[in-house]
């Protein structure tokens, strides 16, 4: 097993005199920026010219500049923009704004996985990876808890990098949670088979297919969505607090026989399978040079699936009971 890091093994105190420049403000760029913020570095945004997001950094007080001028009062450059846009920002914006002993930083491998980014070998490239969305990496600091993040170093130009890499997961509250060293080819490429295979993919296609059994079974929609969409947060949320065990304590012993019996009858040897094929697929470049193909090409296949997905029936029932939940905001849908 890897070792795990906490606050007591960084020196923040290695950032303290750096200007940190958060390049996106987004998902994770508003929560690194604000989380470092908090814990006294200084942090500037970097955003092309016209972004939206600008008036949003301004008024929670950072200080915004064009992209290529934020790298230039930069120390430390963190990229948190999307990854088929992050080529092109890099190319335009950073490359030549680079100076020896800097150091650029990501939050996901991708780029530098499938050679999309190659950095200059007289600057740190480090990765600081988050596992979990922005805005819960943000909500978890401000409880004074943290998400636990990966770390890497794909260069070490200055003989820091790993020790700026810890400092600056611990300022975004990694520390709290654990930090867990690894590899941009190994972050990269779990990162993609959890996302496909199992968090995204697999249990959006687990949950549609559980929802079309019943209600083509005869069952009302709402009684199949509440069984078989809204009840998952509740079963992830006591596998998050204690693990497999614990959620089997807490469920009945009807549900926890039902899930000895049936879980090997869904997820067979072709489904263990199939994974292996896709986790190929991102090992070798083939899903990678797909997706940056796709977005070459206007994303049409992208939207028409987006398309199709947003307007299935699971999706209408829930939106329709989600509005009347006294909890929903009015934003929900």
């Amino acid at each position: 097993m890897g070792k795990m890091y906490y606050d007591n093994d960084c020196n923040p105190n290695l950032l303290k005199t750096k200007t940190i420049a958060v390049i996106g403000y987004g998902s994770q760029g508003h929560a690194h920026a604000q989380n470092l913020k908090d814990n006294k570095f200084n942090v500037i945004i970097g955003l092309y010219e016209g972004s939206k997001s600008a008036e949003v950094a301004k008024k929670d007080g950072f200080t915004v500049f064009n992209t290529d001028e934020a790298v230039k009062r930069a120390d430390i450059v963190m990229l948190l923009v999307n990854d088929e846009k992050m080529k092109s920002i890099y190319d335009d914006s950073v490359a030549a704004n680079l100076e020896a002993g800097m150091t650029l930083c990501f939050a996901h491998g991708f780029n530098i996985r499938y050679g999309q980014i190659i950095p200059p070998g007289d600057v740190n490239v480090i990765m600081v990876a988050p596992k979990g969305p922005g805005h819960t990496v943000r909500s978890q600091f401000l409880e004074n808890k943290g998400v636990p993040c990966l770390i890497a170093v794909e260069n070490d130009a200055d003989g820091n990098a790993r020790e700026i890499a810890l400092a600056y997961a611990s300022g975004i509250g990694g520390g709290r949670g654990g930090i867990l060293e690894t590899t941009f080819k190994e972050e990269t490429e779990t990162d993609l088979f959890g996302e496909q295979c199992v968090l995204c993919g697999g249990v959006t296609a687990l949950m549609k297919a559980g929802f079309e059994t019943l209600v083509n079974a005869g069952y009302q929609p709402e009684s199949a969505y509440f069984e078989c969409v809204h009840e998952m947060k509740l079963i992830i949320d006591l596998v998050v607090k204690g693990g497999l065990s614990f959620m089997r304590h807490s469920i009945s012993d009807t549900a926890e026989y039902g899930d000895y019996m049936t879980g090997s009858r869904l997820i067979t040897q072709a489904v263990k399978d199939e994974m292996k094929k896709v986790l190929l697929e991102i090992q070798n470049g083939s899903f990678a040079e797909e997706w940056l193909k796709e977005n070459a090409g206007g994303r049409l296949r992208f939207a028409k699936m987006r398309k199709t997905e947003s307007e299935l029936p699971v999706e209408k029932v829930g939106g329709e009971l989600r509005k009347k939940m006294s909890w929903s905001g009015k934003n929900e849908k």
